[in-house]
């Protein structure tokens, strides 16, 4: 299949580890950094990747596996992560992910436990705030958090989260005003981009459109593009189905429960049995019987092709709404 798109999608896997991960485009990783994710005050000049698997203590103990791992010339951790999909405990499995850098820079002997920063990072193509009313808070791009005492004072500033809920981002090209901005922009809309535009004619958006041109890949790194962009939009298509099927239940369910009520309240108890018992069991149940048939039916043909992909249960659960018990036995009865 032709790739009929001019740039690279940053939130594929390879697409992201080709712009951010390599050597030759490391100085696009540590303009992003100093423009996006550090302060004013503290830049990074230099940095080095590192192996991005990490064993814990024992060989028993839980992997973890990141996106980017890398350290700056200063001794600061990076891990920076593109999260495709909202997963459970998203937020438990960042602060786990922070415990690597922290146990690797342990010394042997004589040793005052001096340690290096580290930034967690997460460019986020979903919203995962915990906050979804109408307050600004919940509506902001970039989130930043550190480890604070009861008075909201920084208790440590060595370890930081930051977030980058991108959906958020809605600036066009005439609002651009920063290179933070810019560079928001560009995650979000650089796979609809046919050229660059005027507002991004800095050197480093240069070099970035360049990287990102997929004309200028090999046959193999179209290939492993191809098949990155066909997993993500494979995802990204059953997480819009199993939108559409909530929303579908929703409006069934309350359909029922609003004709089943209505009738409560005007009728006696024994006409109510006896409509509930025909009309509602015939009309209703069949409706949402057949509706649910099928919808579970769709959901077990969604988690079987996800298992088959390699996603973890926890990601499939979120994503169908099955349970961890019953996914697992899908992966018994295909092994």
């Amino acid at each position: 299949m032709p790739l009929k798109d001019r740039y690279i999608n940053p939130f594929t896997d390879f697409g992201f580890k080709k712009l951010f991960g390599t050597e030759p485009n490391k100085d696009l990783l540590i303009n992003f950094l100093n423009e996006v994710i550090l302060p004013p005050n503290q830049r990074v000049a230099d940095l080095s990747y590192r192996s991005t698997v990490h064993m814990g203590q024992t060989e028993l103990d839980r992997k973890a596996i990141f996106d980017l791992y890398c350290i700056s010339s200063d001794g600061e951790r990076f891990i920076v992560e593109m999260q495709k999909a909202k997963q459970n405990y998203f937020k438990d499995r960042s602060v786990f992910y922070a415990t690597f850098p922290i146990q690797e820079q342990a010394q042997t002997g004589d040793w005052n436990y001096q340690l290096a920063a580290i930034y967690t990072v997460g460019i986020l193509d979903f919203v995962f705030s915990d906050d979804e009313s109408n307050h600004a808070s919940s509506k902001e791009v970039r989130h930043e958090v550190k480890l604070k005492n009861q008075r909201c004072e920084v208790f440590y500033d060595k370890m930081t989260f930051i977030y980058l809920e991108m959906p958020h981002f809605t600036k066009t090209l005439p609002e651009l005003e920063t290179i933070y901005d810019k560079w928001l922009y560009v995650l979000k809309h650089l796979p609809t981009l046919t050229e660059r535009p005027a507002a991004l004619q800095e050197r480093v958006f240069k070099r970035l459109f360049e990287a990102a041109e997929i004309a200028r890949f090999t046959s193999e790194e179209k290939g492993l593009y191809e098949a990155s962009l066909k997993s993500y939009r494979d995802l990204k298509n059953v997480i819009d189905t199993a939108f559409d099927e909530g929303k579908i239940e929703g409006m069934i369910e309350g359909e029922a429960k609003g004709k089943i009520e209505g009738m409560i309240e005007g009728e006696a108890k024994g006409k109510i049995e006896g409509k509930i018992e025909g009309k509602i069991e015939g009309k209703i149940e069949g409706k949402i019987e057949g509706k649910i048939e099928g919808k579970i039916e769709g959901k077990i043909e969604i988690a079987l092709n996800l298992i088959k992909k390699g996603l973890s249960i926890e990601l499939i659960g979120e994503v169908t709404g099955l349970s961890l018990q019953e996914i697992k036995k899908l992966q018994n009865d295909l092994e």
